[in-house]
C-alpha cells in the first residue's frame, strides 16, 4: 500500500487576529510600543514535511501606531520609514530550521526602505481550531530582533546626558492567526 503525502496548504493571515508589534528603548530610560494595524500575507504549510513551509507577508508603513499621533506623523517620514515613497515593509521566507514539535526557527529576509536583510524568528505554533463557521484556522507567535540601523532607519538625536533619543534595537513580536484557503479560492488569488 502506497503511503498517503499530504499536499501544501495554503493560509491567509487573519488581520483582525494578528497582531505585528515593536518595541524600543526612548530617551534610553523607558521603552515605547507600537504596532502595525495593515498586514496581509499568505502561510504554506506542509504536514508530511514542516520545513517546507513558507511565508510571506506585507505590511502598510503608514499603519504604524504608537498611541500619538505626532510620533507616528514623524515615524511616516523620510526620517524613519518615508512611508509614502516606501509604502510597505515585507518578509519572504527563506527556509524553516531547528524544527522541533511545535517550536522553530523561520529564516527570511525583511526588506524595510528597500534594503534587505536577512532575519531570524523564533516561532512557535500554537495549534489548529475550527472556527464557528467550518473554517480551519491556525495561530502563530513568532519574535525576533533587528537593529533599526541595519535598514537605513539612522535618525536620533544626542542626549545633552548622553545616549541616544531611540535606541537600534528593536524588538518585534507577532501574533499570527491564518485561515485555511480552500483549494477553489487558493487557486485564484
Amino acid at each position: 500500500m502506497a503511503a498517503v503525502v499530504s499536499a501544501p496548504t495554503t493560509w491567509a493571515i487573519d488581520a483582525a487576529h494578528t497582531s505585528v508589534e515593536f518595541s524600543v528603548r526612548h530617551l534610553m530610560i523607558t521603552t515605547v510600543k507600537g504596532r502595525f494595524a495593515g498586514v496581509k500575507g499568505v502561510v504554506i504549510t506542509n504536514d508530511d514535511d514542516p520545513a517546507k513551509g513558507e511565508v510571506e507577508v506585507v505590511i502598510d508603513a503608514a499603519t504604524i501606531d504608537t498611541r500619538e499621533p505626532q510620533r507616528d506623523a514623524h515615524l511616516r517620514s523620510a526620517d524613519f520609514f518615508d512611508a509614502e515613497t516606501f509604502p510597505t515593509l515585507r518578509f519572504k521566507s527563506r527556509r524553516l530550521t531547528d524544527v522541533a514539535g511545535n517550536r522553530f526557527k523561520l529564516v527570511g529576509d525583511l526588506t524595510i526602505r528597500d534594503v534587505t536583510r536577512e532575519v531570524v524568528l523564533d516561532v512557535t505554533a500554537h495549534g489548529r481550531a475550527q472556527d464557528p463557521w467550518g473554517g480551519q484556522r491556525a495561530g502563530f507567535e513568532a519574535t525576533t530582533k533587528i537593529k533599526r540601523s541595519d535598514f537605513g532607519l539612522t535618525w536620533n538625536q544626542l542626549l545633552e546626558t548622553g545616549g541616544v533619543a531611540v535606541g537600534d534595537e528593536i524588538k518585534i513580536v507577532i501574533d499570527a492567526q491564518v485561515v485555511r484557503q480552500e483549494a477553489a479560492r487558493a487557486e485564484s488569488a
